[in-house]
């Protein structure tokens, strides 16, 4: 029953969508980080769901930081912050009919009956405004390091998205967008898909694509703490995530050799790749280059649509009508939880490789 993760910097979450509070837990922070708390208030803030494709449960997410900062700075101890949870209607929930494409079953097998099943309980989407709220106070400690980052919306429907392309400004052009697209012409189109959708009981899924800009190279290890699995293994834990690639990813498979190799060169005295299919990576260790990889994020599984099901407490067949207030997508969102998560996992293998202590010294 395991809901910790990291080495250097381990990363615990607790709490049900429904229950009193939500949270996390960060131990192995450098003493003496600043933490903002308007950053952390922001970051929550685009998050939240907003407009004609959100669902009716909206929380202030009125966090509170109950352990581990002092006088604005880390201590070094654990940081705990509370997240409240008052914006709950626990009579939209049973627990016998199984909802498609959540774990209510596999956690009901998992639990033995005792889980909190309302609105998912642990394994709701809710609890990722912890991670988010975690995430923002690693993520001011990367960005004082050098290193930025940022996920966009690369696919919804018919609609694609343009790849990074001058990484560090495309970076810095999403930091404020709740809807985060390299071309903003596209949200227009994008949420009326998702609200064709919406009407029509239904949901969608799509593609998110992160970049991360600053990393040094020689970070990671090789075989089984590669800098891909290590990441893969954090970004699978943010719901309805269901694929992960990193450079080119699957695309690499129609290329020949001479194509997917990326070309070594020497610029401004360091060593850099002409191009990036890799995405920043050899040997599951940083080259220096830009990390880019994607997640296929899954319709939401909360539709308005009958579907097939089974009681599990009568052990019989039965339809199935989900009520409640849910999103018809949700990848829009998840983008912010992806930053959060990546920002998280950097800071564990930077500590990994430089120690704790790396993130307050200049330079």
């Amino acid at each position: 029953m395991k809901n910790s993760f990291g080495n250097h910097l381990t990363l615990t979450l607790f709490g049900e969508s429904h229950g009193p509070a939500i949270g996390a837990v960060l131990d192995g922070l450098a003493p003496g980080l600043s933490v903002n708390e308007d950053s952390i208030a922001h970051k929550l803030s685009l998050r939240r769901p907003a407009g004609k494709i959100a669902p009716a449960r909206v929380e202030a997410d009125r966090y509170q930081i109950v352990s581990g900062v002092f006088e604005g700075k880390t201590t070094g101890t654990p940081l705990c912050i509370t997240i409240p949870n008052e914006n709950i209607r626990s009579g939209d929930y049973q627990r016998a009919a199984a909802r498609p494409g959540h774990a209510d079953y596999a956690a009901y097998m998992k639990y033995h009956g005792f889980e909190d099943y309302r609105g998912g309980g642990h394994f709701s989407g809710r609890i990722t405004a912890a991670l988010v709220a975690a995430g923002a106070i690693v993520a001011d400690a990367l960005r004082r390091k050098g290193i930025t980052l940022a996920t966009h919306v690369s696919r919804c429907g018919a609609y694609c998205d343009r790849s990074f392309d001058d990484v560090e400004t495309d970076i810095a052009a999403l930091q404020n967008m709740p809807f985060p697209l390299l071309d903003p012409s596209l949200e227009d189109p994008m949420r009326a898909f998702i609200e064709a959708a919406k009407a029509e009981g239904d949901s969608v899924g799509g593609v998110i694509e992160t970049a991360v800009y600053g990393m040094p190279a020689g970070v990671g290890e090789p075989w089984f703490d590669t800098v891909e699995g290590v990441l893969s293994h954090a970004l699978f834990s943010v719901p309805a995530i269901k694929g992960v690639e990193f450079g080119d990813g699957f695309a690499l498979c129609d290329m020949k050799g001479s194509q997917a190799n990326d070309p070594i060169r020497l610029h401004n005295g360091g060593v850099v790749t002409a191009t990036n299919h890799n995405g920043g990576i050899n040997g599951g260790i940083t080259n220096s280059m830009p990390l880019v990889f994607r997640c296929a994020v899954k319709p939401t599984p909360s539709i308005a649509k009958a579907q097939q099901t089974v009681d599990f407490i009568q052990n019989q067949e039965t339809d199935l009508v989900i009520h409640g207030r849910h999103d018809p997508a949700i990848f829009h969102r998840a983008c912010h939880v992806v930053n959060a998560v990546t920002a998280l996992t950097l800071y564990d293998l930077l500590a990994g490789r430089y120690g704790t202590d790396w993130f307050t010294k200049e330079g």
